[in-house]
């Protein structure tokens, strides 16, 4: 039963983030473009490190490994 329930886990996970991915657009918050992520833009090159995208991830992703663990 373990593996079962680890797998419709994933699938939901999955789901879920396929919505976020496909309703990304029309969402208030743009991942990848929060106040605090980096962009150099130079002459011919642009260098991008979206740090508070990965810090608001982070923080959303342990919630949700947390609150699994907790079962």
């Amino acid at each position: 039963m373990g593996l079962g329930r680890m797998l419709i886990t994933l699938g939901i996970v999955m789901v879920a983030v396929g919505l976020v991915l496909t309703l990304g657009e029309k969402l208030p918050l743009k991942l990848g473009r929060l106040p605090g992520d980096i962009r150099i833009q130079g002459k011919s090159s642009v260098f991008y490190f979206p740090l508070a995208t990965c810090v608001l991830l982070s923080v959303v992703l342990s919630l949700v490994m947390w609150l699994i663990g907790r079962r």
